[in-house]
């Protein structure tokens, strides 16, 4: 009987045209489709697990999923023979064998999101499907102060998704900052891990501060009442990227 093999692969893909990772009933997804072609190139089920589950319309760079094989399929052609069967919006980047113990979720150190947003009068027909549109000035520098603020352990749960249940709402935040290029505004966390909807909820109070609607204390006062209803709106998702996973 042919070695049991742990592969990992780094994937990238635009989800605009996807309803979120996960696999679901209610519409296509990028995890049921990139498993159906691992599926098809090996010739038999696998459980996949992923390192994030990205929301519907959110993008990713670094996306990490791994999934156990006795096939003795070299890296390459099963990466070249994935990227022949994928669409055009999901690619797969490279792969490697891990050790059995690695697992693409439980075993990531920290995750890195960047977020972008079209700060100018004017929405480019080439970025609309990367970026939030914000279309009045914004003052990234001081943007870039309420979300450097944020670095350290604590409670998150004026940026969770309303309603949405957990032990604990604690997470860290090992690096944030905003940097404007251009038009463009990025704002960039890695954290140990996420709670669902925290990087948008942040991105849409920080431009709540960059507009001058709060005030850089007011932003402190927000994350203190661990309250959603005390944050700003939720960003809309096609300015997200999943990064990079530290392992």
């Amino acid at each position: 009987m042919d070695r049991k093999r742990n592969i990992s692969l780094v994937v990238e893909y635009d989800g605009t045209n996807y309803h979120g990772w996960q696999c679901q009933p209610n519409g296509v997804t990028v995890e049921e489709t990139l498993k159906g072609a691992i599926e098809r190139i090996l010739d038999h089920p696998v459980k996949m697990y992923g390192a994030g589950r990205t929301d519907a319309g959110v993008h990713a760079f670094g996306q990490v999923v791994n999934f156990v094989t006795e096939k003795g399929i070299d890296l390459t052609s099963l990466t070249r023979g994935l990227n022949s069967m994928l669409p055009d919006d999901i690619r797969v980047g490279s792969a490697m064998e891990r050790d059995l113990s690695f697992h693409a979720r439980y075993s990531a150190r920290s995750k890195t999101y960047v977020y972008t947003i079209h700060n100018a009068p004017r929405h480019s027909p080439f970025s609309v499907r990367y970026s939030w549109h914000v279309p009045y000035g914004l003052d990234s520098a001081l943007m870039n102060k309420g979300v450097r603020s944020l670095i350290g352990k604590r409670d998150f749960a004026s940026f969770k998704k309303k309603k949405e249940p957990y032990r604990s709402s604690e997470r860290e935040i090992l690096m944030a900052g905003v940097k404007r290029r251009g038009s463009f505004i990025h704002i960039v966390i890695e954290a140990t891990g996420f709670l669902r909807y925290m990087v948008r909820n942040i991105v849409g109070t920080l431009v709540l501060l960059g507009e001058g609607r709060i005030t850089l204390e007011e932003f402190g006062d927000i994350v203190e009442a661990r309250d959603r209803d005390s944050a700003g709106p939720t960003a809309p998702p096609q300015g997200l990227f999943l990064r990079r996973i530290r392992y």
